[in-house]
């Protein structure tokens, strides 16, 4: 049983050959460092409205796919919007993208349904670019450096600490 002043950061992320899920694991363990928040890491598949329901802050991560974020969050979002509407007005975000080119288009995304769920971004997106251009690259397995690493890290305390101490 979790103190009643305890906060909950959700963390939904999709990841095909391993870049956001290292960016998300490395977010959750700057969070760790927070005693006060509850950490939920969870696949997009295995999220839905309840979860959003059930955290005070968000972390939606993504691959680049196509210029847009993965169909598998997309999905989350499909299932989870109406779910969580009008019910989670105010609560922060922050969002997370591996990128082959630039990331942009997946972090705008993001942000529009954030803004119909009218969440507060307290971060600018973080995107990691891999640079994969070729059909070889982009599926290869991706392994993030540990400069990118530690900025998902030095998120994942800043928003832990935020909850914590009830700034956002």
């Amino acid at each position: 049983m979790h103190a009643p002043t305890s906060k909950t950061l959700l963390i939904v992320y999709h990841s095909l050959t391993g870049g956001t899920r290292q960016m998300a694991e490395a977010l959750l363990a700057g969070a760790a460092t927070e005693p006060a928040v509850v950490l939920r890491l969870l696949h997009a598949a295995q999220a839905g409205a309840d979860d959003v329901l059930a955290a005070d802050g968000y972390v939606f991560a993504t691959p680049e796919n196509l210029a847009a974020m993965s169909g598998q969050l997309k999905d989350f979002f499909d299932r989870s919007y109406y779910g969580a509407l009008d019910r989670i007005n105010g609560r922060p975000y922050a969002s997370l993208i591996c990128a082959g080119s630039d990331g942009q288009n997946a972090a705008r995304q993001i942000a529009r349904i954030a803004t119909g769920w009218r969440l507060k971004e307290v971060a600018e997106p973080l995107i990691v670019c891999t640079h994969a251009q070729t059909p070889e690259a982009i599926l290869a397995p991706k392994q993030i450096g540990s400069p990118d690493l530690e900025r998902c890290r030095a998120l994942g305390e800043a928003l832990a600490t935020g909850l914590a101490l009830g700034v956002f």
